[in-house]
């Protein structure tokens, strides 16, 4: 048999393993097909990484990931040799063709937007976006985020006892923010608010996640349809006013599809772990509700500490490179550990430990190099405008029950709880 055949054959083989595996994950969750320690990286004790992870990043900051239909698929966990993988788009490559046929991927499933593409495309298409999210546009979002916040908690003061942190705040305001943002009519938003939530449901079977981000889709085509008919004040508009025919409505869906992606479920879920950081330090509760100068320095080190994206999207190696005397042959996938790397002692001293006086650090919660969250700074003018919003409203807001009890997600991408019950009154 010649060595064609036999590389044939192999791929035959693993592609049938995978099909069975996602096969399986589409019925019962992702968890049910991986091995534990693949599983690693996406899991935690509470608000800390698993003791593993920091293990693995002390003892090898690159490390081999075993996955059970792939054999050169790299952990990243060291924060310099994250930054060198992100940074580096010449020789790492984010473009979704790079997944087709593995795992049963195929071209359909393609998401487009930015964060599964490649220079000149990720180029043109993020010059599109980016002065849209510069902070002299963003900030004319500013009265519609306090005013989202305060409608949030006045829902909140009027429900009944325990409310939801998560359901009725920590979700629905960004969520609510970028439909503003986008320009997606009023009366259309509590669809799009269940849509949002939807579509992160991976760990529950991936079947259903995959059919909330086709009905987003579906969804946005039409709204992309009727802002070209009559251009808004949001962003779809702003994009057909000053790029018209440059842009098609596919691609104006998918980009509004990744500002989703990108800005609803890890807002959501940082909104949800920072109140959490706060129920459980009265002092710096305090602190915040009387202190607007705590304030700025408190969501950045949250944003470090939390890192509730825990992994960035895969990079495939385009040629043979080497990184702190690891050799990464071409064609490699590379996962880079967000949450590894924002906990590695280059940060500063004792970086595994909460400190809301530590001075801001050069953290990768956001990502880092081309693909960098474009949305950074509307994230962080959510957390500044709703933390401090939170404590004032509900001076004596605590938990409804006690921590052990609360539930996270047992494996995921973007790390976060299920709910969050608190007493308001």
């Amino acid at each position: 048999m010649g060595v064609l055949t036999v590389g044939r054959l192999r791929s035959a083989i693993t592609g049938l393993f995978a099909r069975l595996y996602l096969a399986r994950a589409r019925r019962k969750g992702l968890s049910s097909v991986l091995p534990a320690a693949a599983l690693m990286p996406l899991q935690r004790t509470g608000l800390d990484p698993v003791p593993e992870l920091g293990e693995t990043r002390e003892r090898e900051p690159i490390s081999r990931l075993p996955l059970p239909f792939a054999t050169n698929v790299w952990l990243v966990t060291g924060y310099d040799e994250a930054k060198a993988v992100l940074g580096d788009a010449r020789k790492f490559s984010n473009d979704f063709t790079n997944l087709v046929g593995y795992a049963g991927v195929t071209a359909e499933d393609n998401p487009g937007g930015l964060g599964f593409t490649d220079p000149p495309v990720h180029t043109r298409l993020r010059r599109l976006l980016t002065p849209e999210f510069t902070m002299r546009r963003l900030a004319r979002l500013t009265p519609e985020i306090e005013a989202i916040v305060q409608e949030r908690l006045d829902v909140m003061a009027a429900a009944d006892q325990p409310v939801d942190l998560v359901a009725e705040f920590a979700a629905p305001i960004p969520s609510l923010v970028i439909s503003e943002l986008l320009g997606v009519p009023y009366g259309d938003r509590e669809e799009f608010q269940q849509l949002s939530v939807a579509r992160f449901d991976v760990f529950d079977g991936v079947g259903a996640s995959l059919g909330a981000m086709s009905q987003s889709l579906e969804y946005l085509h039409g709204v992309v349809r009727k802002q070209r008919e009559e251009p808004g004040d949001g962003l779809l508009g702003a994009l057909i006013r000053d790029h018209g025919d440059e842009v098609s409505d596919r691609e104006l869906a998918e980009l509004a599809d990744g500002v989703l992606t990108g800005g609803f479920e890890t807002t959501a879920s940082m909104l949800a772990l920072g109140a959490l950081v706060l129920l459980q330090d009265r002092e710096l509760l305090e602190r915040v509700r009387d202190d607007d100068e705590v304030v700025p320095g408190l969501v950045e080190e949250l944003l470090r500490y939390l890192t509730v994206v825990q992994v960035a999207f895969p990079r495939f190696a385009r040629e043979d490179v080497e990184i702190a005397g690891t050799r990464i042959a071409q064609g490699d996938v590379v996962l880079c550990s967000l949450s590894g790397a924002d906990r590695d002692a280059v940060l500063g001293p004792d970086v595994e430990s909460f400190d809301p006086d530590r001075k801001p650090t050069s953290h990768l919660a956001f990502g880092h190099g081309l693909h960098r969250c474009i949305g950074a700074e509307l994230a962080r003018m959510e957390l500044r405008a709703a933390y401090p919003a939170l404590v004032r409203r509900f001076p004596d807001i605590r938990l409804a029950v006690p921590a052990s009890e609360l539930q996270f997600r047992k494996a995921s991408i973007v790390y976060g709880l299920d709910s969050l019950p608190v007493h308001v009154k």
